[in-house]
């Protein structure tokens, strides 16, 4: 989905096929098939955009066969999609019973991370549609913060470094601009915006920013304005913004909101939890663990990473932090320039979430994931952009 800003720029809104796992090329183009273009349907649009999650498997299949890659971009074409931008968080297995800890790696000091995601790029470059000449790729924000030392960082930093070097050549060869995003979350080296200032200074390249991932901001308490105007005082790029929502208990001391959350404590993903204290942000690495004994202190609210849906809060006594993606985007693109125009919902918990909230269907998670892109659009348009056909 496109939107026009008032300043005359073009704003791209996408979903994110992580919600689909695929390992596969052959399982990538199902998606497109099974629910992307049903999705677009559902909405009613004759062109919808998609963030695309490719796995080692998928992307290395693409890279090195340019027929797989001109069939995949036919396809989507065929299909009345098109790709701005990608997902390159995971790396493979997303689709486990179990991913937890494992989402973290490769990570950025181990040079297969390099490898995957210089792949992504060239694919992604061989995607956009022809009138668009910038792409965008989320990553993970450098790695998870144990075992992380010194040389690590310096590994990490001269690959990244490294990655903006090929990034530059990429562009220089096909007229395609490909920047990169760190993205901030809970548990991680880089855990809040402000974490990412000094990193990312330190880099020092235009093709080197940040992804503001909204449910990530709102479980570290973040202040949305006051986390992008330090970004913008600093100079970061913010490359990419992914709009999701995280999961709010405001009497998490209360029995009765304790066994609500226990029903979103799951085995497959991190739900990292955390409070905000006097003493500063404190926090458990699971939704479980913050539950069980004296682990988090309950005098004040807690917020899980737990995507939840845009446009269906949890039931009383629990909330979602909306407001805190509302408060996000309206920085993002309601001024007089957008600081980002590359949007994607990131919804991928559809699957993980209390049984009698799961999709029972392929077309109850169509209408729902139709359902969270019209809250966006409408929250766009409200802020003045308008949709374009």
């Amino acid at each position: 989905m496109r939107f026009r800003h008032p300043d005359g720029s073009t704003v791209h809104l996408a979903y994110c096929t992580n919600v689909h796992p695929a390992e596969t090329l052959d399982g990538v183009l199902a998606q497109l098939r099974d629910h992307c273009e049903p999705v677009r349907r559902r909405l009613g649009r004759d062109r919808l955009g998609i963030g695309l999650w490719l796995a080692r498997d998928a992307a290395h299949a693409l890279v090195t066969d340019p027929s797989a890659l001109r069939g995949l971009r036919t396809e989507l074409d065929r299909r009345g999609l098109e790709v701005v931008t990608l997902n390159g968080f995971p790396y493979e297995g997303f689709g486990a019973e179990e991913v937890k800890y494992r989402v973290y790696k490769p990570d950025w000091a181990d040079p297969e991370r390099l490898e995957h995601t210089t792949s992504l790029a060239r694919v992604l470059a061989g995607l956009l549609p022809d009138d668009v000449t910038e792409g965008s790729i989320s990553t993970l924000p450098l790695a998870w913060r144990t075992a992380y030392d010194d040389a690590r960082a310096d590994k990490a930093r001269t690959a990244l470094l490294t990655l903006a070097e090929r990034l530059d050549a990429l562009e220089e060869l096909t007229g395609r601009s490909i920047r990169i995003a760190l993205e901030p979350e809970p548990g991680c080296v880089v855990e809040t915006t402000h974490d990412a200032i000094a990193p990312l200074t330190a880099i020092g390249h235009p093709r080197v920013g940040i992804c503001v991932d909204t449910c990530h901001l709102a479980t570290s308490f973040e202040d949305p304005h006051t986390a992008l105007n330090a970004l913008t005082e600093a100079r970061v790029p913010v490359v990419k913004s992914q709009l999701s929502a995280a999961l709010h208990a405001e009497h998490p001391h209360d029995p009765e909101v304790r066994s609500a959350l226990a029903a979103f404590a799951e085995p497959r993903f991190l739900h990292q939890t955390r409070i905000r204290t006097a003493a500063g942000l404190r926090g458990t690495d699971d939704l479980d663990e913050a539950l069980t004994g004296d682990a988090l202190p309950d005098a004040a609210p807690w917020r899980a990473h737990f995507h939840v849906p845009l446009h269906a809060a949890p039931a009383a006594p629990l909330t979602s932090t909306l407001p805190v993606l509302k408060d996000t985007l309206t920085r993002l693109v309601g001024g007089p320039h957008p600081l980002t125009r590359h949007l994607e919902v990131e919804t991928y918990t559809w699957q993980a979430l209390p049984p009698e909230l799961r999709p029972r269907a392929r077309a109850q998670l169509t209408d729902g994931i139709a359902a969270e892109l019209t809250l966006a659009r409408d929250l766009l348009t409200d802020l003045g952009l308008k949709e374009l056909p």
